[in-house]
């Protein structure tokens, strides 16, 4: 009895040291990245404002594009990987420079300032990671302890961009390696996004509102009509991230310049803002989510976004695809739920969650975010569609460094190296 209880003792000693050691590092993580996330907010959010009160600011866009190239050519950093640098990080040992925090940073919002088609979340995972990353070789942690304070920099950022702290946690770890669930960063991860998300709170911040108190009543033939959306989402993200794969590679095959190909990227998308006439399918596009919702969208909303986020990215613009990805869902939901006679903000909100567990291979987080956006109501349809859209969506995804670790297909034959379609 007294050996046991000394192991006991032994064990709670080193499992508290443990716990303490983490609470900080991740209270410090989270509080840096809430901060930096907060400036990064209001940012994005005066631009925003300032090219809607100014329209003609859109004719910056293929010069500020030049100045992108500039600021990343000026640092060194030739071919930029993006989230697929944090990725690789947290795969190996690769060491992620803290000067991608403020070379993201600037490039996003100057992309926004400009009226490119691009979200933020990008730019999150990369602001959070880099600094993450950072804070650990300051605290000179062990390279297995960085990977985990780099992922809570990660939720962190993320939480303070969209107000969503249990989403951005597990997407943080569940992203990196598909099939896998590396739960020693869960407890730093949830710090993390709580100590942001409350920083975020203190300063009043207004992510909107996408709650729909009206109830669904789903009728059992109902499912056959859901069970057709779902498949049809699961289609369009794979049709999302062949676009974007083409996109960037004619960009790169026809204009081999840097400062060339973003410029005319940049003329691309002016042209067809002028064109169409209004900003609808310019910026990060909540606003066309919330719309989604109550009104009925155009057939070809989700395709034009779909080409133009993918010119922007193509070229060489920043932030990232995660949030288009949300555009695209919920106005294409909307359509099919308008085209097969069920409710339009139900459609709306599975397409958003379909697609999006579709081109991040995500669907524990896709449920999650279902419910940080729109309540609990409907997790269940959540969760299928969820759990559909990640089986049907294939091997593609966003992201070139992610590794699906195990077959999605439960009685497909395990291979060692899947052949997966993603965005380089």
């Amino acid at each position: 009895m007294e050996v046991k209880l000394k192991d006991f003792y032994k064990t709670l000693k080193i499992n508290s040291y443990i716990v303490i050691k983490w609470l900080l590092i991740s209270l410090l993580s989270g509080g840096i990245c809430g901060l930096v996330g907060l400036a990064f907010f209001y940012s994005l959010k005066f631009v925003t404002e300032l090219r809607t009160l100014k329209p003609y600011l859109i004719f910056s866009l293929p010069f500020l594009g030049l100045l992108i190239v500039f600021f990343y050519k000026a640092t060194k950093v030739q071919k930029p990987r993006g989230t697929n640098l944090i990725l690789d990080s947290l795969h190996s040992n690769e060491e992620i420079p803290l000067k991608m925090a403020p070379l993201i940073f600037v490039s996003t919002v100057l992309t926004h300032l400009g009226g490119g088609s691009a979200g933020r979340e990008g730019a999150a995972l990369q602001l959070g990671g880099s600094i993450g990353a950072g804070i650990g070789r300051f605290l000179k942690l062990t390279d297995d302890d960085i990977k985990i304070v780099t992922m809570s920099g990660m939720s962190a950022l993320f939480t303070a961009l969209f107000g969503t702290p249990l989403t951005a946690s597990v997407f943080s770890i569940e992203v990196c390696s598909v099939g896998t669930f590396y739960y020693t960063a869960f407890f730093p991860c949830i710090i993390a996004s709580l100590t942001a998300f409350h920083i975020t709170n203190f300063f009043s911040i207004n992510y909107g509102s996408y709650m729909v108190e009206k109830l669904f009543e789903i009728k059992y033939s109902d499912y056959f009509k859901l069970g057709i959306l779902i498949i049809l989402c699961s289609f369009v993200s794979m049709l999302f991230i062949i676009i974007l794969h083409k996109v960037s590679e004619l960009f790169q095959k026809y204009f081999n310049d840097f400062y060339l190909r973003i410029f005319i990227g940049g003329c691309i998308v002016v042209a067809f803002t002028i064109v169409y006439g209004n900003f609808d399918y310019n910026g990060a596009g909540m606003d066309m989510v919330k719309r989604a919702l109550s009104n009925d969208m155009p057939s070809y909303a989700f395709l034009l976004k779909i080409i133009l986020t993918s010119i922007t990215i193509g070229s060489g613009f920043k932030g990232g695809e995660i949030v288009p990805s949300f555009f695209i869902g919920a106005t294409f939901g909307n359509f099919i739920a308008g085209l097969l006679g069920f409710n339009i903000a139900l459609g709306a909100q599975l397409g958003l969650v379909s697609i999006f567990v579709g081109v991040v291979n995500c669907p524990l987080s896709g449920i999650i975010l279902g419910v940080e956006l729109f309540g609990s109501q409907n997790i269940l349809l959540f969760a299928l569609a969820a759990a559909v859209s990640y089986i049907l969506s294939g091997y593609y995804s966003l992201y070139s460094s992610q590794k699906i670790i195990y077959t999605k297909l439960p009685k497909h034959k395990a291979k060692a190296n899947f052949k997966q379609k993603r965005l380089k």
